[in-house]
């Protein structure tokens, strides 16, 4: 009681004090834009074919007069222990000694649409034939320049919380399995998902506006696993709505107002509220459950007629509601000092006593890694990495059978210790050609004021996001009024946090909670250690087992670009399909580029095309980017054998487009052959086209 008294006693000392000093940054994390496999859907033929939206890695810097935290939303798919070290190493050269593992936070959005083979860990790589390199080179070099971006722009300011309920962008996707909870527990909630936005108002000293992170619990899945274009989804274009809103004069990922929607116990949550039906009868269906006609899959979609219209519509609700809560009066304002704590942990040596429902305490440990059978078949947001049947025990996908060459079968101490899950893969039980699923987690929690930042090192259900919520509150909050987040997939990612209860169904969340049955109460265990260790000021605790750095043992089988050389007497740049001479508001105008294999330069930073205006005084503005939801890049590869591709670049014209002449450009690089691995660089310019009015 006494702890609790003087730790709420700082807060209220420090109320008092100085501002914060506030940094906000932004920087382009695009990986390569064409021939790797997204990561999220484990689809091996979701192979990326050019653009639609850019990822951006948008960073957050709050200081008092002692202590910082930087906290980072990223559109990304995953996060891995190796991209936070390795930035950690860039921020070390570049600001010595302000940034560590215990202030710096790296938060996933989860989009289900960009590159993968950043992962290490042969699960999450084996989908994008191995390693990466230059996925995970664009997550690091963005994500530390958002970062150093946030740093330099560090001036006082003042920070507010807001909340509000949002309907309509997301429904359960286990509703059985949520059943399963205790009557009572679920009797304090209104629904079966979390539907509270929390938003952070970051503002100067003067009240000027300077960015945004808005919590909202649901996945980016609306771009379904038939997707081939990278994009951040609805979450991603969400933030690019606000921030549009924000910086009318500036191009994407280019102003000063930044605008997050980070991930949070997102789980069980799907934002195709249409639900599951299959695709060609329309009728209702689930995985496991009413199963489909053969050759028919159950895919739950909404609230568009496809996907992109879906995405559209969730994005700007989301947008909606966060512009919103911003504008609302009156806001909570945060004031209070600033403490952060990181522990790495064994999750296969842990062990707790957890209370049954309605029962006696049970002795209950860490199991090593291993996934259920169910895991195969996937989700009603897209079929699994094998596609099994749902609940089956074979698989005719070749990439399973060549996995079978090689995976021994579970123990029994494995098969007695994750319960009632089917073990399809025992992935903590060998590591040929090298791990297959981490064993060390990252745990970490930030206080600001009475705010808390719960990173959690996965995709946690509702109510195993609310159990954690309920154990930090208890132990820090005391009765007193506070506001706790779950910032999910964050610094590393283990798959799913389902409770206890949950997994004795074995759904898909289930039967890929890693680390058997008691999963989510040796995190409980874990972060209420936590809060005590920041009550009682012992934030030096020891850091824990770091993981291991598995570069050294990464294969890969994805090719490397050799060549490219353009098609017949064309060079490389030529528009080989002109626009046509005339457009109007809504219509979608086309133009085709002799082009090189994007592999060659992601183009951080930079732009695969350009729309353009000729002005009255006859220069070429840039209208929009390849960052826009109004533009897409697709490209296309002609001939393997002989380097020849194409790029095709469309542009749906935006109501209130100013009418007058326009063109489209495109750039890249190509690789020289026989060139030793050079490149050269080009560009290309259609004709000129006019754009009225309907």
């Amino acid at each position: 009681m006494e702890l609790r008294f003087i730790f709420l006693l700082s807060l209220w000392i420090t109320a008092t004090s100085s501002l914060y000093k506030i940094g906000v940054g932004i920087a382009d994390v695009t990986g390569p834009a064409a021939g790797v496999t997204f990561l999220g859907y484990g689809k091996m033929e979701q192979s990326g074919e050019g653009i639609h939206l850019r990822q951006f890695s948008r960073a957050f810097i709050i200081e008092d007069s002692t202590s910082r935290i930087a906290f980072v939303s990223i559109d990304s798919a995953m996060m891995g222990d190796q991209i936070k070290k390795d930035v950690l190493k860039k921020l070390k050269e570049k600001l010595p000694g302000l940034y560590d593992t215990n202030n710096l936070m790296l938060s996933s959005t989860h989009t289900h649409s960009t590159p993968g083979g950043y992962m290490l860990h042969m699960l999450f790589d084996l989908s994008t034939l191995g390693y990466v390199q230059q996925t995970l080179n664009c997550l690091v070099k963005g994500i530390t320049l958002s970062i150093l971006r946030a740093h330099d722009k560090l001036d006082y300011g003042r920070i507010f919380v807001n909340k509000g309920d949002l309907m309509g962008i997301s429904i359960s996707r286990s509703p059985q399995s949520y059943l399963l909870n205790p009557d009572v527990e679920r009797a304090q909630y209104k629904h079966n998902v979390d539907k509270t936005m929390v938003q952070l108002k970051f503002e100067s000293e003067y009240g000027v506006p300077l960015g945004v992170i808005n919590w909202y619990a649901v996945h980016a899945t609306s771009m379904n696993n038939t997707n081939r274009l990278v994009s951040s989804d609805n979450v991603g274009y969400a933030s690019v709505l606000f921030e549009q809103k924000m910086n009318p004069d500036s191009f994407i990922g280019k102003g000063p107002f930044v605008a997050a929607f980070a991930s949070s116990n997102l789980g069980d949550v799907t934002p195709n509220i249409k639900g599951p039906r299959c695709q060609k009868s329309g009728k209702p269906c689930d995985i496991p459950g009413p199963s489909c006609d053969a050759n028919e899959l159950c895919v739950a979609s909404g609230p568009g007629d496809d996907m992109k219209e879906s995405t559209r519509i969730i994005a700007r609700r989301l947008f909606d509601k966060a512009y919103e809560l911003m504008a609302e009066k009156p806001i909570v304002e945060i004031k209070g000092p600033i403490k952060s704590i990181h522990q790495f942990m064994d999750m296969t040596t842990e062990e707790v006593d957890y209370k049954v429902p309605g029962g006696n305490i049970v002795k209950g440990k860490g199991c090593k890694p291993a996934m259920g059978h169910t895991f195969s078949s996937g989700t009603i947001d897209g079929p699994g990495l094998f596609s099994f049947e749902a609940g089956s025990k074979s698989s005719n996908n070749p990439l399973w059978d060549l996995v079978t060459n090689f995976v021994p079968k579970p123990s029994a101490e494995q098969v007695e210790c994750h319960a009632e899950k089917s073990i399809l893969i025992s992935t903590g039980e060998f590591d040929y050609p090298l791990a297959w699923s981490p064993k060390i987690v990252s745990t970490q929690l930030a206080v600001i004021g009475p705010l808390i930042i719960a990173c959690v090192p996965g995709e946690f259900t509702t109510m195993s996001g609310r159990r954690v919520r309920k154990a930090i509150r208890d132990v820090l909050c005391n009765g007193s009024w506070c506001t706790v987040v779950i910032a999910g997939l964050c610094n590393s990612y283990t798959d799913y946090i389902t409770t206890p209860e949950e997994y004795k169904l074995q759904r898909y969340e289930g039967a890929s909670t890693l680390f058997g049955p008691y999963t989510l109460p040796i995190y409980l265990k874990q972060y209420s250690k936590l809060a005590k260790a920041l009550l009682t000021g012992d934030v030096k605790l020891d850091p824990g087992p770091e993981p291991e750095d598995l570069r050294s043992e990464v294969w890969s089988l994805l090719p490397s670009p050799i060549y490219d050389t353009p098609m017949g007497r064309h060079n490389f740049g030529d528009c080989i399909e002109q626009p046509p001479y005339s457009a109007t508001w809504g219509q979608t105008v086309k133009a085709k580029f002799v082009s090189g294999h994007p592999r060659n330069n992601p183009m951080l930073e930079q732009t695969f095309l350009t729309v353009e205006r000729l002005t009255d005084d006859l220069n070429w503005n840039i209208v929009a980017t390849d960052a826009n939801w109004e533009t897409e890049f697709i490209w296309k590869s002609v001939s393997w054998f002989w380097g020849n591709s194409e790029a095709e670049i469309k542009w749906t014209i935006p109501e209130n487009t100013t009418p007058g002449l326009y063109r489209i450009r495109h750039f890249g690089y190509f690789k020289i052959y026989f060139g030793g691995g050079r490149l050269g660089k080009f560009f290309g310019t259609s004709e000129t086209f006019k754009v009225s009015k309907k």
